[in-house]
């Protein structure tokens, strides 16, 4: 396993986006084992884009623009609901009591959903991969592969870090409801700014 490979897709993972600002609002509004869930239902939702990476389907959403624009569509309309939901203290932000909590289910569910309907993932891998696979790999597919499990593991360590943060944090957080309006209307402004940051994105 190369440096390069480990620090690039370091650098990568914990970059600011979808996964982990999801990932940071389960740690705030429901504690650590939440967060622990939403960082493992976030590297759940990269297996599709790594399987499209490997069988090369990944190749379609970069050359039709039909498919590459529909998985958009959905993706910035997702984005725009989880903004809204937060806003409305019904999604990321919405604080429960100890015997309500979001089941894991759902949770797990809401963030493979973020990563899926993410079509610059795709492609990134796409990309990102075969950089990696030399000629000389004499299973090409196993590399590619096990790079795929490496960059999984690291998004899932660093978004458990995030979200560890942010729960040992959440005491000082929802015991203030100013700062708690106040992170939800920033959460939410956040999840719109993605989404319209993907609307704007190319091919």
């Amino acid at each position: 396993m190369s440096p390069e490979f480990l620090i690039t897709s370091l650098i990568v993972v914990a970059s600011p986006g979808t996964g982990v600002l999801l990932t940071l609002a389960a740690g705030l509004s429901q504690g650590a084992r939440a967060s622990v869930v939403t960082a493992f239902g976030c590297t759940l939702g990269i297996v599709p884009h790594m399987a499209a990476a490997v069988l090369g389907l990944a190749a379609l959403l970069h050359t039709s623009a039909v498919a590459f624009q529909g998985l958009k569509i959905l993706g910035v309309l997702y984005l725009l609901y989880m903004a809204w939901a937060t806003l409305k203290e019904q999604g990321a932000l919405s604080v429960r009591a100890e015997t309500a909590r979001l089941p894991a289910g759902r949770m797990i569910l809401r963030a493979v959903l973020v990563n899926v309907l993410n079509p610059k993932l795709s492609i990134f891998f796409l990309a990102f991969l075969p950089q990696f696979v030399t000629d000389a790999d004499p299973q090409p597919l196993a590399r590619m592969l096990e790079l795929s499990g490496v960059f999984m593991a690291l998004t899932f360590a660093v978004f458990v870090v995030y979200g560890l943060f942010a729960a040992a944090v959440r005491d000082q957080v929802v015991s203030r409801p100013r700062v708690m309006a106040w992170m939800r209307r920033s959460f939410a402004a956040a999840f719109a700014a993605l989404g319209a940051k993907l609307a704007l994105a190319e091919r």
